[in-house]
């Protein structure tokens, strides 16, 4: 049996667990969907993220400031139960002779939205992938999201953000480049 056939089978049988019958005109298509469908959602897996990132020296040797993509979309599942979460990212980084395509930016962030995560931890994945890829002076990550285990179970508290971020390299102790940084990703 296929992987995919398997993974359809498992659906059919969820959808019995939960009292539905599969076999219901609504329902005859939906455990190729949702397997297809959960296919994309967790592509990130077969992604390897420092691979995405298209670096070049040519255009960077003279630039020493902050470069900031702003309202990258995510979205992800918790790994907790399976829900999932989506916001908008922002990276910076200060290049030290090598930049990368911008679009790679928006490319890291969905490699890594689509594994099963956590912000926290998808937030420091993110920074880590781009200091290791181009070895920055410095990197700053925020991410910003709702998480629907939060709005529809639970305590239920539709439109609240999680914010997270990450700040490696001379974010951390440059007081002057980190509120720059934030400055920029600020939303308007």
């Amino acid at each position: 049996m296929s992987q995919e056939e398997f993974s359809e089978h498992d659906w059919r049988r969820f959808l019995s667990s939960l009292g539905e019958n599969p076999d219901r005109p609504g329902l005859v298509e939906t455990p190729a969907r949702v397997a297809k469908a959960w296919k994309h959602w967790t592509s990130g897996y077969g992604q390897e993220p420092t691979d995405l990132l298209k670096v070049f020296e040519d255009g960077a040797e003279q630039y020493n400031e902050l470069i900031v993509v702003r309202g990258i979309p995510v979205y992800s599942h918790c790994e907790h139960h399976l829900a999932p979460f989506f916001g908008k990212a922002t990276i910076g980084y200060v290049p030290n002779g090598k930049i990368v395509g911008l679009s790679k930016l928006t490319r890291l962030v969905d490699c890594f939205s689509k594994r099963l995560q956590v912000q926290e931890r998808m937030t420091i994945q993110i920074a880590n992938a781009l200091m290791e890829a181009l070895d920055p002076i410095a990197v700053g990550v925020v991410v910003r999201c709702r998480h629907l285990c939060m709005e529809s179970r639970g305590i239920r508290t539709p439109g609240e953000e999680t914010i997270t971020s990450a700040m490696l390299g001379e974010l951390q102790p440059n007081l002057a480049l980190r509120t720059e940084f934030l400055a920029l990703a600020r939303e308007a």
